[in-house]
């Protein structure tokens, strides 16, 4: 068995198409939406995934996360709606972390009762907690490791044990690590999503999604994403392509930064809780041990009592307060009205997304600066 390629090799070289007319060092973009179908062995089309530049970022996706292939999508919404849909029928049940985010979420609440499809959340993050709420009908485990907002931590390797005892399709959201921190098929996960949005495009200027897993389990989402047309454009999947190459490295440096941060965060008198796996006082800092390469640039922490999160965001004058995360750059938000606001308050309470909870996606800035930033804020809304 040929010897797997280290990280920034596979991000650099794996997947690129060969310029052949010029020999460029970068994959050239095709942007035709129309292609010969006579003679061909490979009728192309934008919406089957099938263009050069979209074979060529789902060949690097699937390198990344040790699979036999990969797809990408136009948003990490479209790679979990069109593979969950892909999955499940009228009639089947699916078991769902009850830590998930906001959209995904959403998604199941809100339309899987149309298609008749039955969804249980678990009561929490063990496999036992998982193993349940199985029934008869269950086709479907979903997991999503670190989770979002409150980076728990589940036993990958447990849970796909737990699906392959009971003949179901385990799949797991790695958005939050990347293949550069985790690559859940190597613990048995049948399915990896991605929204690629976030550390895969890296840059804050990309949106995009991806799906990585046997072949056979690609060709099934396949046949769905054709009809629902969440296929990536070329454009985007090149500028996905290029992104990717500086994946590891950028890793690298945010774990760097959040492992600083997180122990700042955990010592200051402001702060009544950081969730982090990196600390060793989160309470499956063993379990990350065992199945990341790296504890990842995402943390939250919560504000004392008294302290007002919005406040404290427009205090900051360098980390953003935005959307989305994984950039190079340092952003903060505040689930409770940002990235779970689709959730009702009752659930929020439920998974402990509190009014005072930050979402921190620390960026590749120098650790100093972003303390910095964080102590004038501090200084600021604790002085009111």
């Amino acid at each position: 068995m040929a010897k797997t390629k280290g990280i920034n090799t596979i991000c650099t070289h794996s997947g690129e198409i060969k310029d052949t007319q010029f020999g460029g060092a970068v994959s050239p973009i095709f942007m035709a939406s129309s292609y010969p179908y006579i003679d061909v062995d490979l009728k192309r089309y934008p919406r089957y995934y099938n263009t050069p530049n979209q074979e060529a970022i789902g060949n690097k996706i699937a390198a990344l996360e040790h699979a036999e292939a990969g797809m990408p999508f136009a948003s990490g919404m479209a790679a979990i709606s069109t593979t969950l849909l892909a999955f499940l029928q009228k009639g089947d049940h699916i078991v769902l972390q009850n830590e998930i985010y906001g959209g995904a979420f959403n998604f199941v609440v809100e339309e899987f009762d149309k298609f008749g499809i039955e969804y249980t959340f678990s009561k929490g993050i063990t496999v036992s907690d998982f193993a349940c709420e199985i029934k008869e009908n269950t086709k479907v485990v979903y997991i999503e490791t670190p989770s979002n907002p409150l980076l728990s931590i589940i036993d990958i390797k447990a849970v796909a044990n737990l699906a392959k005892k009971h003949n179901l399709l385990s799949i797991i959201d790695n958005t939050f690590a990347s293949p550069a921190n985790q690559t859940p098929l190597d613990f048995g996960i049948d399915v990896v999503l991605h929204s690629a949005t976030k550390y895969l495009g890296g840059h804050s200027d990309i949106c995009a999604g991806a799906v990585a897993s046997t072949k056979e389990n690609i060709n099934t989402i396949f046949q769905k994403g054709k009809s629902l047309g969440g296929s990536l454009s070329d454009f985007m999947s090149y500028l996905l392509e290029r992104s990717i190459k500086t994946l590891g490295i950028r890793v690298a440096k945010h774990n760097e930064n959040a492992l600083a941060i997180a122990q700042y965060l955990d010592s200051h008198k402001a702060v009544k809780k950081v969730y982090y796996p990196g600390l060793l006082s989160h309470p499956n800092h063993n379990i990350a041990k065992t199945q990341m390469k790296g504890f990842g640039g995402m943390l939250s922490f919560e504000l004392n009592d008294g302290l007002d999160a919005i406040a404290f965001q427009k205090a900051l004058k360098m980390i953003k307060p935005s959307l989305s995360l994984a950039g190079v750059e340092s952003t903060i938000l505040l689930p409770a009205v940002a990235s779970h606001a689709l959730m009702g308050a009752k659930e929020r309470a439920a998974q402990g997304i509190t009014d005072t909870l930050l979402r921190f996606s620390v960026g590749i800035e120098e650790v100093e600066d972003i303390i910095g930033d964080l102590e004038l804020a501090f200084k600021k809304v604790s002085s009111k």
